[in-house]
């Protein structure tokens, strides 16, 4: 068996029974069209892709334009969110659509905004909309802040994975708290997943070497000057961190270390 072999057989993970190989997940909104979409989404080898169902047509808008014709969901799996909704019950209602369109699928990411300007999330409507779905039979993989403490709260409730933001979506900023995201991790029991605030290939190595599942994003490769070109920026720096993190880094030192030591020299 190669390394090539043995590291992704390594690297695989699951979200319930589903089990995925690739750590990045990306987004299918901002982009020019769907053909630049499909392209994006090729060159990031992510099996899972995120829908807004209040933004982009998957059969609800009959005659226009699919985002199934050029991401079949037979190669992808596809990840409803609800994107857009400032309250548990739109939210609600927004999982159940995706359902009936995508016939009786039942993970979705769970966003309920609490503020316009900064997309911050809303908790205790996202506990509501959280606990509504979990009991209506969803997969809830949830988006929140990067409290080690709610985090664990949704894990307890039922929720498949954890998707703290990184800093606030779309703006780029990268990691602004790892002491939180390595908390979180550390005392996670389901898959954590970075959502939000990525903005360049440094961003998601460091989120993988923090020890998360994975990476989801959108805004940094659909807004990048060569949407395509940055989707395998990413996909490239997802498996590098997520190595780099298998592989153990050496302690951070006050001094140096000499790479070959002296000691026990015959002169």
């Amino acid at each position: 068996m190669g390394l090539e072999t043995a590291t992704a057989n390594l690297d695989s993970w699951r979200i319930g029974a589903r089990r995925f190989h690739s750590r990045l997940l990306i987004g299918t909104g901002k982009y020019r069209d769907f053909e630049e979409t499909r392209r994006a989404v090729e060159a990031s080898g992510a099996e899972i892709v995120t829908v807004a169902i209040r933004r982009t047509n998957i059969g609800q808008d009959a005659g226009e334009p699919s985002l199934l014709e050029v991401l079949p969901p037979d190669h992808y799996t596809m990840l409803p969110n609800t994107a857009g909704c400032y309250d548990a019950a739109s939210a609600v209602r927004t999982c159940q659509l995706a359902r009936e369109l995508l016939d009786g699928h039942d993970l979705v990411k769970l966003e309920v905004l609490g503020d316009e300007k900064t997309l911050y999330p809303d908790i205790p409507e996202t506990l509501k909309a959280a606990e509504a779905l979990i009991k209506d039979g969803f997969q809830v993989m949830v988006y929140t802040n990067d409290d080690p403490v709610m985090a664990l709260r949704f894990e307890k409730m039922g929720c498949v994975a954890v998707m703290p933001l990184a800093a606030p979506i779309g703006s780029g900023l990268g990691i602004r708290n790892p002491y939180n995201i390595r908390t979180i991790v550390e005392n996670a029991g389901v898959p954590i997943l970075v959502d939000a605030g990525v903005g360049t290939a440094s961003d998601a190595s460091i989120a993988m070497e923090l020890g998360c599942d994975g990476v989801l994003m959108n805004t940094a490769i659909a807004q990048a000057k060569n949407p395509v070109l940055m989707a395998s920026a990413m996909r490239k720096a997802v498996e590098a961190g997520r190595e780099a993190y298998l592989a153990g880094r050496i302690p951070r030192r006050a001094h140096a270390s000499a790479s070959s030591p002296i000691d026990g020299s015959f002169f």
